[in-house]
């Protein structure tokens, strides 16, 4: 009488197939990471302070931004669009040397943050971003 023997079940689990899983994996993202430009606004940040000071025929332009979405042009009340012309006359009278200084409150829209940017952007004057209060 014979006895069977049971046969035993390999659990060995094969790692090679695993890791070329991965290796496309992490060659698929990074490739497609690559390919992606992110929309953004060029900042540039400054550098190193010097001792130059601010000239009063290069004072900036004084842009405030409330938290209730009013805008404010050196003190005065204004609306987006007459900001647009006076900074545009702006960039008129001073070149490349018009300045704009943003001051947005801490409750201030970023969508009205980005829209002054974007004004400033598009006449090519120079803008910094100050702190909200």
């Amino acid at each position: 009488m014979g006895i069977k023997k049971k046969s035993r079940v390999n659990a060995a689990f094969n790692m090679s197939s695993l890791t070329d899983i991965i290796f496309l994996l992490l060659i698929f993202f990074m490739l497609t990471s690559s390919l992606i430009t992110p929309n953004a606004l060029n900042l540039q940040l400054p550098g190193k302070k010097s001792d130059s000071t601010v000239s009063s025929k290069n004072k900036p332009a004084i842009v405030e931004i409330k938290s209730s979405g009013n805008f404010l042009l050196n003190s005065k009340s204004i609306d987006i669009e007459t900001l647009e012309k006076e900074l545009a006359g702006l960039k008129r009278r001073k070149g490349k040397d018009a300045v704009v200084s943003i001051s947005p409150d801490a409750k201030a829209s970023n969508d009205d943050v980005v829209a002054v940017m974007d004004i400033a952007y598009r006449y090519e004057i120079k803008a910094a971003l100050n702190d909200p209060r």
